[in-house]
């Protein structure tokens, strides 16, 4: 009896296997197509039939040594606590998905797919990494990027550094020359700014230094910063002053709420910095 249920199991571990992989290679495909980058297809389609054999032998050598009562002890378990284990997965992803999981076959495959793919969740230094494009010097404007004051006038009474956009700017600085640049009405608004800077850790942190934040008077003043130090990378808040960049730079990143119409291939758009180069899905 033993032996012939082993048998007819035979057959479903093999489905089984086989959703697995096919599986697998799509949700490889899709991460390679959410890239920031382009991506071989024919090395892609190579490796990605050799990580599916390797992920095929070690889940078989897993289904196989399962005994075949124990599979159907877990068959027999009431369809609730199959739920309640989905709604944890959903609720809590510090869980392993090995304690969360149904034991029906679709959603074993489906909790194998999702356990191997966490480590490929990018870390911001990657994500940024990616990003650049192998770019070495980045400029970017102050006001509205790198803080909250979005208007020279306001550079008069305080200047304050944005939080959220310390730890990719000191990310970018990892890898790129970086120049901050603002349009300042006085000499004390820029001593405001340094002193801000100063304040948040970023000439400390090993990352940005203090000679390379550039003032100026006039906005054709950033344009000819920008034209000099000549950029892989300008990030601004100004559609004229990007516009007027792109024959010269490679990549421009706009910072704006909104989503301008025809602006040039060689043209990001994102609400900031930070979600830029912290968002996968940001293209």
């Amino acid at each position: 009896m033993a032996e012939s249920a082993s048998q007819s199991s035979d057959p479903a571990k093999g489905e089984e296997l086989r959703d697995l992989v096919q599986r697998f290679m799509a949700s490889l495909a899709e991460f390679s197509r959410r890239l920031p980058f382009d991506v071989d297809l024919q090395k892609l389609c190579s490796i990605t039939t050799l990580a599916a054999l390797a992920i095929t032998l070690v889940f078989a050598w897993k289904l196989l040594r399962t005994p075949p009562e124990q599979q159907r002890r877990q068959r027999r378990r009431p369809s609730s606590s199959s739920n309640l284990s989905i709604n944890n997965l959903h609720s809590n992803t510090s869980l392993r998905s090995s304690e969360v999981c149904s034991s029906s076959g679709d959603s074993r495959v489906q909790c194998a797919v999702n356990e191997f793919f966490q480590p490929l969740e990018l870390a911001l230094e990657q994500l940024v990494r990616h990003k650049l494009n192998e770019g070495r010097k980045v400029t970017c404007r102050l006001l509205g990027v790198v803080l909250d004051e979005t208007t020279p006038e306001e550079l008069q009474k305080q200047a304050t550094v944005r939080s959220s956009v310390l730890e990719v700017l000191l990310q970018i600085a990892k890898f790129c020359d970086v120049y901050l640049m603002e349009r300042v009405l006085d000499d004390e608004s820029g001593e405001r700014v340094l002193s801000a800077l100063d304040d948040s850790g970023v000439f400390t942190a090993g990352g940005l230094i203090r000679e390379k934040v550039l003032f100026c008077g006039t906005e054709n003043g950033r344009i000819s910063f920008v034209r000099q130090l000549e950029p892989d990378w300008h990030v601004d808040t100004n559609a004229e002053i990007i516009h007027q960049l792109t024959r010269f730079i490679k990549y421009l990143l706009h910072v704006t709420p909104d989503r301008p119409q025809n602006t040039a291939s060689n043209v990001f758009i994102s609400t900031s910095l930070e979600q830029f180069f912290g968002d996968l899905d940001q293209r």
